[in-house]
């Protein structure tokens, strides 16, 4: 008879057979779990006392699980959304854990019985075309951190790309030719190839000659020449827009994101009639459900539909002119 594996074989079992080989998870997916798992090791140790190699399936029933939730909202400070996403990795190996040890069937679909926290949406935020330019602005095109990071910054506004996808784009993945475009593979592990305008083409042409022609090379590295992380760009997007904020004040109430500048992209071309369905194909995003968050946020489109109702004390009907004659005598 076999014997059931204990949670450190099975927990690497997880991540090498499920993730990596059976589902070929991305490495995006792959580090999102590996945090959570940490985070969760960290919380057992604080509260049982335990460290990670000696934590078995019966420390992880459904109140600690439960608890630990709650401490990354509480303790953490962490949003809802990061709640549920370290929940959905902990689904994730309980779903596997029921098919490699079921004799902790039980307490496994107890752990898969919590439910995700709901949580209150709010309206995508994203920037305007005076503060676009502000914001291109700013970096220093005389050094070559600025001269990076203008090409950078006018790469991911005009594209959309996502921040994974923007710094694992290679020096390969940019086309100058005739139909200039840049490919990158997003979410799903789909390929896609974003169109590019006449000046990002000239920025990236000029960033391309500075730099080294080696096809696998990454497009924007940092310093040391190697691949920019998110906190990298994070960073410099941060920096850039409290520059940016003395010529553009408004942008001192924003909390300028790469996420943003995706966001920035989609109203762009939602207020130029560009229809959803060419929006969700640009951004790769999986349905069409998603771009209808940029229009619950377009105030002009929701303007543009106020005008075309008639107020609530007009009396419904038809303009008719009054009579010339009777217009002469009610102006006597």
């Amino acid at each position: 008879m076999e014997t059931s594996p204990g949670f450190p074989a099975l927990l690497q079992a997880f991540f090498t057979e499920r993730l990596m080989s059976q589902r070929r998870a991305s490495a995006t997916t792959i580090a999102s779990y590996r945090d959570a798992f940490c985070l969760l090791f960290r919380f057992v140790e604080q509260r049982l006392n335990k460290p990670p190699s000696n934590i078995t399936m019966e420390d992880l029933a459904a109140p600690l699980i439960g608890s630990f939730l709650d401490w990354l909202e509480k303790e953490r400070g962490n949003s809802i959304r990061s709640r549920n996403a370290r929940l959905a990795a902990i689904h994730s190996f309980f779903k596997y854990a029921a098919w490699r040890d079921p004799s902790h069937s039980a307490l496994i679909q107890r752990v898969l019985a919590i439910p995700g926290k709901r949580s209150d949406r709010k309206p995508v935020e994203y920037l305007t075309r005076d503060e676009v330019d502000a914001l291109l602005a700013a970096p220093d095109e005389s050094t070559w951190a600025g001269r990076r990071d203008k090409t950078l910054l006018l790469v991911a506004v005009q594209t959309g790309l996502r921040v994974s996808e923007l710094i694992g784009l290679n020096h390969e993945d940019v086309v100058l030719s005739n139909g200039a475009h840049v490919r990158c593979k997003g979410k799903g592990r789909k390929e896609r190839s974003t169109p590019l305008r006449k000046e990002v083409t000239r920025a990236l042409s000029a960033w391309l000659q500075e730099n080294s022609n080696e096809s696998t090379r990454p497009l924007f590295p940092n310093a040391r020449g190697v691949r920019l992380t998110r906190n990298g760009v994070s960073y410099l997007l941060s920096s850039h827009a409290k520059t940016a904020q003395t010529e553009c004040p408004s942008l001192n109430k924003k909390r300028v994101t790469p996420h943003v500048l995706r966001h920035t992209t989609a109203m762009d071309l939602l207020q130029q009639g560009v229809d959803r369905s060419v929006i969700a194909l640009w951004l790769g995003h999986e349905t069409m459900e998603t771009v209808q968050l940029y229009i619950h946020a377009n105030l002009k489109i929701k303007e543009e539909a106020l005008a075309r109702t008639a107020p609530l004390d007009v009396i419904p009907g038809r303009y008719r002119p009054d009579d010339e004659l009777l217009a002469f005598l009610k102006n006597l």
